[in-house]
């Protein structure tokens, strides 16, 4: 470990903080209806899209009615984008002649983007074309980032609203996710990254000759665009089979800040736009200061063990100190213009935000740090998480901390002046247990059936824990790997969209069901017995909450996979 290495963690922290209030404010604004800055410019293209699609946006919803909506319109989205994929052979803006796509392989990566996870079964460059690229990958990352926002709208909705039938209108929220967040900053973002070198054109891929006299073909397409909202969105997926390791999606270390600030961003903002909406911002920090311990335990661990010695290169008697010559830790998968620093931070943000952007290989990481990335994304993306995603993941271990602590002193829940009756309890341990019974239920499975085992690149814990990374990265809808593991078969191209599919709408579902709930709740006035939720203790046992529940679910599971390794690697019997 460095203090530059350290340095830069803290400047990384440093700017998603002071963006938070600014960014939350301004989002707050938008969902609530008040002028904003751009209304003057895009205020007549949202008028003009609700006369095109015939949406009155006055007229509110239930929550079935939004539930509905929502479902729908990510429905046509899988078929969409399925389409899309299967009929690129003979659909235009296709230089490199790529042909379609298989459809095992077209189903996952429909709902991969539909659900914001971005697994990616594929090489982008040698298997999309630029028109599936744009109109496919780009598209969705930016439906899936605002839906996902404006699920978690309509929760908030649900704790400020009282005595109401509805929790607002999807299409209107879908719409002002795009119009007003997404789509301003993605005009700037692209134009930061095309200054420092990443690529923008519809030109072929281009041929050169190399200093030896040889041909090199060297992949290029309209990178910038997508590789802004991919890590705006949650999204994560990228352009090249290397993703933000590959220098035209990530060249330089500035680059490498400011996507990793776009990453965290609008995750981060969403808590202090709660704050505001239900009138009381303190509860937004309290939710902000619960993501940023579990964020700074996670990159501390990540960089702590990525910078000491690699046991199995102690072993052979290797020079691993620290030095100008060599970093002094485990380079193995990281990119040297990135160095450990940059790429242990670029790691705990991408599954702490379920965004699964890489800028290194998570299968070269040492066994601890790969238990950390998988405990990252086995909390229900409640560290930042994606937009909207990561909110309302938090929220539901709220409803879960204030019922616990209703049973320590015998009254019922409250939180924000709302009752945590059993109706919401109900839907909201159904929204929690949906992805861990995904998770284990479908890695068991892989790990005994031929088909399962037959896509394992490593035998022991090491095979088993890219098992699991998989099926965890799926139903928490991040889209990291291990990439060791050969995924792209009949077998885990289905099961892993089966695992999104769960990891998305089985949880949305409920979630929308706690917010009408609430929403048609009287208030219920603050009063001596009532657990006080905008003060440290909270943070403490709203922490503790999470991890307990975390550790009891997945620690099983761990323990055959990364702590098993980490030991016989440590005791010296894995190699």
């Amino acid at each position: 470990m460095t203090v530059i290495g350290w340095l830069q963690i803290a400047l990384f922290i440093a700017i998603v903080g002071g963006l938070t209030r600014p960014l939350g404010g301004y989002l707050a604004r938008i969902y609530t209806g008040q002028r904003t800055p751009l209304q003057p410019l895009l205020a007549p293209v949202e008028t003009a899209l609700y006369r095109l699609a015939g949406i009155k946006p006055q007229t509110e919803q239930s929550w079935y009615g939004y539930t509905i909506s929502f479902l729908v319109f990510h429905a046509a989205g899988i078929i969409a984008l399925y389409g899309l994929l299967r009929l690129q052979s003979v659909l235009p803006l296709n230089p490199q002649a790529m042909t379609a796509v298989p459809p095992d392989l077209a189903l996952n990566t429909a709902v991969s983007f539909v659900t914001n996870t971005s697994w990616q079964s594929y090489g982008g460059e040698t298997t999309l074309s630029y028109l599936s690229q744009m109109a496919g990958i780009t598209v969705q990352s930016f439906l899936s980032a605002a839906s996902g926002m404006a699920v978690a709208i309509a929760l908030i909705r649900g704790f400020a609203r009282r005595r109401v039938a509805t929790i607002g209108n999807f299409w209107v929220d879908l719409t002002r996710g795009t119009l007003y967040v997404l789509l301003p900053i993605c005009v700037v973002a692209p134009l930061l990254l095309m200054a420092n070198g990443v690529p923008q054109t519809l030109s072929a891929t281009a041929e050169v000759t190399t200093l030896d006299g040889g041909l090199q073909v060297i992949a290029r397409g309209p990178v910038a665009t997508q590789e802004a909202i991919k890590l705006l969105s949650g999204d994560g997926g990228g352009f090249f089979n290397a993703n933000s390791a590959h220098p035209f999606e990530n060249p330089t270390p500035l680059t490498n800040l400011a996507e990793l600030v776009l990453i965290f961003a609008l995750g981060a903002a969403l808590t202090n736009c709660f704050g505001r909406m239900i009138g009381s911002e303190r509860q937004g920090w309290i939710l902000l200061c619960v993501m940023a311990i579990l964020f700074g335990l996670g990159v501390a661990g990540l960089y702590s063990a990525e910078s000491a010695a690699n046991p199995a290169l102690a072993a052979m008697n290797a020079d691993q100190t620290l030095g100008l010559q060599q970093p002094g830790g485990n380079m193995e998968g990281k990119e040297v213009r990135f160095g450990i620093a940059g790429s242990a931070l670029f790691a705990e943000v991408s599954t702490a935000s379920s965004d699964g952007a890489v800028n290194s290989m998570h299968d070269s990481f040492l066994p601890l740090s790969g238990g950390i990335l998988l405990a990252n994304m086995m909390v229900d993306e409640v560290i930042v998480g994606a937009p909207g995603s990561g909110l309302y993941g938090m929220l539901l271990f709220c409803i879960i901390a204030v019922f616990l602590a209703g049973l320590m002193i015998g009254r019922t829940p409250e939180y924000v002046g709302n009752k945590i009756a059993a109706s919401e309890v109900k839907m909201t341990i159904l929204a929690l247990i949906c992805i861990p019974a995904a998770t284990l239920g479908l890695t068991a499975i892989a790990s005994v059936v031929e088909p399962g085992l037959a896509g394992l690149g490593n035998a022991g814990p090491h095979g088993y824990s890219e098992i699991l990374y998989a099926y965890t990265s799926a139903a928490a809808t991040n889209g990291s790997a291990f990439a060791g593991l050969s995924s792209n078969s009949p077998f885990y191209n289905l099961t892993l969209a089966l695992a999104m599919f769960v990891g998305r709408f089985v949880v949305i579902v409920p979630v929308l069901a706690v917010a009408g709930s609430l929403a048609a709740q009287p208030v219920v006035p603050y009063s001596a017995g009532t657990l006080p939720t905008d003060r440290a203790l909270f943070v403490w046992f709203l922490l503790g909450v999470i991890i307990i529940v975390g550790g009891l679910t997945y620690l099983p599971a761990l323990a055959l996979g990364p702590i098993i390794e980490g030991l016989q690697m440590w005791s010296g019997t894995l190699y």
